[in-house]
């Protein structure tokens, strides 16, 4: 029996399993013991790994859609061919950005970098990934605060904290290993803290729970920076040695008063006042944000609204402390560095003179071959394709016609699209079902390449299993496509990923995230390589934290104060739409869109078949509403859907909750996004909601 230790490409922990392969066949799978971020523990998904396509199983050959509306199966070098003529015949008619990309987080780092070249450099048009659904937001929080998009964190912090603080996090069920760091934390007398507007599993858990008012964060953090720095409650040296803008802060916050922050966050002075005090205790502070955070109309500022707590009372760069982004998908980080979206290779402005000298050499290339600008964002791909300028849409290992927000708009654009190819490991998913190519892809256990966890430590993925006949992966799909295109010299030194990384590596050389002292060998059996980690230097530690030092990645090496005056809400409540419906994760075993979990039975058999929404028991019993009714739920963005209502008192009475794994659930998220990081505000919609005959199945006009 054969051993492979590869790592899990669920969510961003990046849990590294044992694969125990005999005869071809996966016959165990076991959390590896000693590494680092799991140490032999994981959740079902990861145990699960090895039941990707066993039960959907798609054919290994590309199919194109014909005249007559059905799918032929056809050769991967036809079907490489066909979509290369395409984007040109596109881009000739209707110009260079006719065409776009979206992909995911959950690519390897070799597949965004190679996906990136193609779009980006060669065709010289936009690729924007799903990590703009979640970490967005977190990504300019940190690029303006810190210099750099760097969370400085090591997921050890949570067992040396002594004050844990979960904002809009919700770790048992989303991220059960982290939160299993929270319970290895030794200290009998720490204190656990949710903020979130729900009590959610999280909230359940721990000591305190501040249920604030839903988009009342940034006014609740104003507030509490307030009351902290008239308490004296600050690190006035750290703030001096550290930063720059805390006086501006200083004077900016002193209108958020206690007087006003039942109004404008829904708690209760003494409330701000119990949590002001339990900080100034803390000597180890640390923050964590996700998704609640991330995902609204002002998020960046309320992402740095966190930020600057930590920075004023000093809580960053030592151990048990930060201000940390919780970042959801696997190797989301390394979309966020090495797709050559937003930022060129490991990171660096597209216009900056000495960063494109940099990368141009280390690809080899002239400069010219470089992408000139950032891509155009999700949501302007996707309103670019409803307004007629977009023409062809490739997207990989990602189902936007669930996940996407106000996800009807969505559906209307690929029925305007002349080409629309889907790369998936299934055909099956709800973005399949209009794409006029498909190409079948292999489960990362079948491949090869490096993942970047959101503690920055990069692991390897290794193939457990053979390949069969005509099954590629990712990458080799990308490659085959530029091959076809006649990029011919441009993809000399991309032939596999391990060159690939070769050539990020390159690009990485003096950047903060330098990846020059890691090697493909490294991370085969390891421990995982946390950045930076620079060429001759030697690893001493298996988890290391930035900021120890004080230094940023600003030019004055200073963090910065970033604040604003909260914007009005763009979708508020009304008497016409009077409820708030709040979305996320519903349980430990589902996964976003269900795409791979659906193949696990354990998983399927505890799950709802159709989609359902939580409903506080006195909203219930006012509406005439019982458990398991059905419940028709309308939103200001024009749309409706059909849930099952279940009853539960922890949510409040104005609010319902729905979970994100259902196709329902986004169709009435609104098109509304943060100004910086165009990132989708997901948490927040008005709707209103009637009782309903029958389910889903049995309504027709879904509208």
């Amino acid at each position: 029996m054969k051993r492979v230790q590869s790592t899990c490409n669920y969510c961003a922990l990046d849990c590294n399993m044992d694969f125990y392969v005999e005869d071809g066949r996966i016959v165990k799978v076991l959390p590896t013991k000693g590494y680092p971020v799991n140490d032999g523990f994981c959740c079902i998904k990861g145990l699960s790994l090895d039941k990707q396509q066993t039960v959907v199983k798609t054919s290994p050959l590309p199919k194109i859609r014909q005249a007559d509306g059905t799918m032929k199966e056809v050769s991967w070098d036809e079907g490489f061919q066909h979509v290369a003529d395409q984007l040109t015949a596109l881009q000739e008619k209707y110009g260079r950005e006719s065409v776009a990309g979206i992909s995911t987080g959950q690519l390897t780092m070799e597949e965004f970098a190679i996906f990136g070249h193609v779009m980006r450099n060669y065709l010289k048009t936009n690729v924007d990934g799903n990590t703009r659904l979640c970490m967005a937001t977190a990504v300019v929080a940190h690029k303006q605060s810190y210099g750099f998009d760097a969370p400085g964190y090591t997921l050890k912090d949570l067992e040396l904290s002594d004050t844990i603080v979960f904002v809009g996090a919700n770790p048992v069920v989303a991220h059960p290993i982290l939160w299993r760091r929270v319970k290895l934390n030794p200290d009998p007398n720490k204190k656990v803290i949710v903020i979130d507007p729900r009590e959610s599993e999280t909230a359940m858990n721990a000591d305190y729970w501040y249920p604030v008012r839903w988009k009342g964060d940034l006014c609740l953090f104003y507030t509490l920076a307030n009351v902290l720095i008239e308490k004296g409650w600050v690190n006035e040296d750290y703030i001096a040695a550290h930063t720059e803008g805390y006086g501006e802060f200083k004077e900016f916050v002193k209108d958020f008063t206690l007087e006003k922050v039942q109004e404008t966050a829904g708690l209760a002075p003494e409330q701000i006042l119990e949590l002001a005090g339990l900080i100034h205790e803390g000597k180890r502070v640390s923050f964590w944000w996700t998704m609640g955070v991330n995902q609204g109309y002002e998020a960046v500022r309320t992402a740095q609204a966190i930020i600057n707590i930590a920075l004023m009372t000093g809580n960053i760069g030592r151990p048990g402390t930060g201000a940390n982004s919780i970042t959801g998908q696997c190797n989301a980080m390394g979309s966020r560095a090495y797709s050559n979206t937003a930022v060129l290779y490991a990171g660096g402005d597209f216009t900056n003179p000495a960063r494109r000298t940099a990368v141009a050499n280390a690809l080899g290339v002239d400069e010219s071959v470089l992408a000139e600008k950032p891509t155009a964002t999700y949501n302007q791909i996707i309103e670019g394709i409803n307004e007629g300028r977009i023409k062809g849409l490739w997207i990989l290992c990602t189902n936007p016609r669930h996940s996407w927000t106000n996800n009807e708009t969505f559906a209307e654009a690929v029925k305007k699209l002349e080409l629309f190819v889907v790369q998936d490991i299934y055909d099956t998913i709800e973005s399949a079902e209009h794409c006029t190519v498909f190409f079948p892809v292999v489960p990362g256990i079948k491949k090869e390449g490096t993942y970047i966890n959101l503690e920055r430590r990069l692991s390897g993925m290794r193939p457990c299993l053979p390949r069969g006949e005509n099954e590629i992966s990712d990458y080799e799909a990308v490659l085959g496509v530029g091959r076809a295109l006649g990029m011919g010299e441009l993809l000399k030194g991309w032939e596999t990923p391990k060159d690939c990384f070769e050539l990020m590596k390159k690009c990485s050389k003096g950047m903060p995230g330098d990846i020059t002292g890691v090697t493909w060998e490294m991370l085969e059996n390891s421990r995982g390589v946390q950045w930076p980690f620079r060429e001759g230097e030697t690893l001493t530690e298996d988890q290391r934290r930035l900021y120890e030092d004080g230094n940023f990645f600003t030019p004055s090496k200073k963090a910065q104060f970033k604040f604003e005056a909260p914007r009005e809400n763009p979708m508020p409540l009304t008497e016409e739409f009077p409820y708030l419906l709040n979305t996320g994760r519903g349980s430990v075993g589902q996964w976003h869109t269900q795409s791979r979990t659906r193949e696990v039975q354990f998983v399927e058999d505890v799950s709802a078949r159709e989609a359902y929404l939580y409903i506080n028991p006195l909203t219930a019993k006012e509406k005439g509403i019982g458990e398991n009714d059905f419940l028709r739920v309308h939103s200001a963005n024009g749309h409706s859907a059909v849930f099952r209502a279940r009853i539960s008192g922890h949510v409040r009475e104005q609010e319902l909750y729905a979970p994100i794994h259902y196709i329902e659930c986004n169709k009435l998220t609104p098109s509304i996004y943060d100004p910086y990081s165009k990132e989708p505000s997901y948490k927040a919609t008005p709707v209103w909601f009637e009782k309903a005959e029958g389910g889903n199945g049995h309504v027709s006009d879904q509208n």
